[in-house]
């Protein structure tokens, strides 16, 4: 009987010293989600993210998870009709909450960035404006997720976020080191410019080489534990389908027809609604033609074309300041690499323009296209859209017109101009540099961590508690 209380006892004090000797396990990172609409002017998008909880120095290192094109044209065009505004967007997020943990789905950040459509229909009717925000919000607060609210965004903050998009992508802000299992940042960061053409606007945002010496066209950053000082400024109205109204304007003003037009033929019948609605400007009146139809019957005369869009542009405005570009906009000199993404990538994809290519080419490539004939053209692309077709033409030269004379890029510097429209399998645009800065106002997670046992001890006390329970138990039963 000693010896069977004995042995018991050992067993119990091997089973506290067990459960005493433990260690700190640290669990994975927790992954969390964000979702941001990209309400264009012309079309919406939705896009979801995801990140570890425990961010690089205060920024969450993000990936695209999902990416969903919108049916239909952008929320503004619901002004008269607000309510489908709000349906508009229901078979996107239905699709992101199959993407997302459904135990997750309640935290997610869930956000609706509405760009120069909505900038230009603010301005013409802004009660309209705030009903379309009022319904996306509706119908985002119906779905479980954390709504944080629909709004219009600045140009300069589109084009702000656009810019930390591309320079994340393409590794400029933090690199993973293989050799350090780590994030580390590249010894020698490789800041790019972004360039971002729209249908109703267009934006600039770059690194100058010297200070910016107007701080109303500056912004400031803090990425990665690192300060960025960038220049940014967004030209609402010089999108490229606000271009097109402009510029059909300013044929009639001054020859009370097309004439020589930029444009190839459109199809016989087409023509212009009777009202051309300009992107406004603050004093500006809205475009009338009266009671006249205008059918557009372009003769591919290029270098009309470029004559006629170089007039939309205020360029004596700047007189003999190197430090501007048009209106009396002031600018820096463009330095360093830029990636031209939206309807700069997708005009010149379809010119087939590749990169390296000298200007001299660009040039020779949009002349020769301008003046093929229209039979030539829809027999040559019968899937392109119709609508579409006929405006290459005047959208190529008009993205010369804006970088080399608005943004003075020259023959040099215009090699350091990269048309994309993706970096790895992520798309460029502003919704991504808008979730990473976000990110910095998300809190992050401590790695959480538990007490656990040190398997062999654990094992090593189980195994001698069986064995002197069964000694008792022999000694009992002898």
């Amino acid at each position: 009987t000693a010896i069977v209380g004995a042995l018991v006892a050992l067993s119990i004090i091997a089973l506290v010293l067990s459960l005493v000797k433990i260690e700190d396990v640290t669990l994975p990172p927790t992954v969390k989600y964000g979702m941001v609409f990209d309400a264009g002017s012309s079309h919406t998008s939705l896009f979801v993210y995801e990140w570890d909880s425990d961010k690089e120095n205060d920024t969450g290192v993000v990936s695209q998870t999902l990416s969903c094109d919108v049916q239909g044209q952008g929320i503004s065009s619901y002004a008269n009709n607000p309510t489908k505004a709000g349906d508009s967007l229901r078979e996107c997020l239905d699709k992101a909450l199959k993407v997302v943990p459904a135990a997750k789905q309640r935290d997610i950040p869930a956000y609706l960035g509405a760009t120069a459509g909505m900038r230009l229909l603010r301005e013409q009717n802004s009660s309209a404006a705030d009903q379309v925000l009022a319904e996306v919000a509706k119908t985002m607060q119906e779905y479980p997720v954390a709504f944080k609210g629909a709004r219009v965004l600045t140009g300069e903050e589109e084009g702000a976020y656009g810019w930390i998009t591309i320079n994340y992508l393409l590794d400029s802000f933090t690199k993973y080191s293989p050799k350090a299992r780590t994030w580390v940042r590249p010894e020698a960061a490789n800041i790019f410019g972004a360039l971002d053409l729209g249908g109703a606007s267009t934006q600039i945002s770059f690194m100058p080489e010297s200070s910016v010496a107007n701080w109303n066209e500056a912004a400031k950053f803090m990425l990665y534990g690192y300060d960025y000082y960038i220049y940014t400024h967004s030209y609402l109205c010089y999108g490229q389908n606000e271009m097109l109204k402009r510029l059909t304007k300013e044929l009639i003003a001054v020859r009370g027809e097309l004439g020589d037009l930029l444009m190839h033929k459109i199809r016989t019948g087409s023509a212009l609604p009777e009202r051309h609605q300009q992107g406004l400007r603050a004093g500006t009146d809205s475009l009338e033609h009266g009671d006249r139809n205008v059918t557009l019957e372009g003769r591919g005369n290029a270098s009309g074309c470029l004559a006629a869009i170089k007039k939309l542009f205020n360029f004596s405005a700047c007189g003999q300041s190197q430090d501007c570009t048009f209106d009396g906009v002031y600018q820096p000199p463009v330095s360093g690499q830029f990636i031209a993404f939206s309807a700069f990538y997708y005009n010149f994809k379809f010119l087939n323009l590749t990169e390296g290519q000298s200007l001299a080419a660009v040039r020779e490539t949009i002349e020769r296209f301008c003046t093929r004939s229209w039979e030539d053209l829809s027999s040559s692309y019968p899937e392109e859209n119709p609508e579409r077709l006929p405006k290459y033409c005047a959208n190529a030269n008009y993205i010369l017109t804006l970088l080399l004379d608005a943004y003075k890029f020259n023959e040099t510097s215009w090699n350091n101009i990269f048309f994309q429209m993706k970096a790895g399998s992520a798309s460029v645009g502003w919704t991504l540099g808008y979730m990473l800065n976000l990110t910095n106002m998300i809190p992050a997670e401590v790695p959480a961590r538990v007490k656990g046992h040190v398997p062999s001890l654990w094992a090593a006390a189980v195994a001698f508690i069986i064995l002197t329970l069964a000694l008792g138990l022999a000694a009992v039963l002898l």
